[in-house]
């Protein structure tokens, strides 16, 4: 049996307190690391979850911070150090959703919001946290990406554009850091069954689709995060993994 261990290291969820981040503390937490649990607006959620991953025994905070605004996001970054340490892990996770319509209906407001909190987040995130895994020689840097990336549906544009924008400069920043140690990776959930999410038996107009017959668990999508965060992805960098049943299919 393989172990993956990451007590000793350090751990920065953004959208920590939501469906899926709750899942991605929690499973780090499982492993061993410490945990600073990014949230905007819940901060009853986020102490709840506080406190029951520090019945773990590892060692958790919460921090407030807003992912569109750099000076938040540097705030956030000197407390988790002065608190914790200086981080080896970042997930980046929060995103802010808007309506959907199509892109001649679709707001310019829309287009913005969907680039601050897909593309400004994670360059906020690498740059503050970043410089110090370069200079540790160790890091993992993990975006939440989705499968609308690459289905392109209708009424989707404002938040595909905004998580394509994330992609590319998260294979860009894989090739600028690697030679450090530090990997830059994706994972590309499906429409995921979490806490707050239906039921399986609702879904059939989207499980049908896959070639998994099923909708994915917000678990599952933890587990991916898990792998990559772990000394078990060491040479896996500037890659898109959808965690979506087949549904969609990345081709060479």
């Amino acid at each position: 049996m393989i172990p993956i261990d990451l007590s000793q290291k350090i751990a920065v969820i953004t959208g920590g307190s939501g469906a899926l981040g709750r899942v991605m503390v929690r499973t780090l937490a499982e492993a061993g690391a410490d945990i600073a649990i990014c949230y905007y607006r819940d901060a009853k959620g986020a102490q709840g979850l506080q406190d029951e991953i520090s019945a773990k025994g590892v060692r958790a905070i919460t921090v407030q911070a807003d992912v569109t605004d750099q000076n938040s996001i540097n705030t956030m970054r000197d407390v988790v150090s002065e608190e914790l340490g200086a981080a080896d892990i970042i997930v980046n996770n929060a995103v802010i959703q808007y309506s959907w319509t199509s892109v001649l209906e679709q707001s310019p407001e829309a287009y913005e919001s969907q680039f601050q909190s897909c593309v400004l987040h994670n360059v906020y995130m690498v740059q503050a946290f970043v410089p110090a895994m370069v200079e540790a020689g160790w890091g993992r840097v993990i975006g939440i990406n989705t499968e609308c990336s690459m289905q392109n549906f209708a009424s989707q544009s404002a938040y595909t554009s905004g998580k394509r924008g994330m992609d590319g400069v998260l294979r860009v920043l894989a090739k600028e850091i690697g030679e450090h140690g530090v990997t830059v990776n994706q994972v590309a959930p499906g429409w995921t069954i979490s806490e707050k999410s239906a039921s399986r038996e609702s879904d059939e107009h989207y499980w049908r689709k896959v070639p998994m017959q099923r909708r994915g668990t917000a678990q599952e999508i933890a587990n991916a995060v898990l792998f990559l965060a772990s000394d078990l992805a060491s040479y896996i960098t500037g890659v898109y993994i959808p965690v979506c049943g087949g549904n969609v299919m990345p081709a060479i």
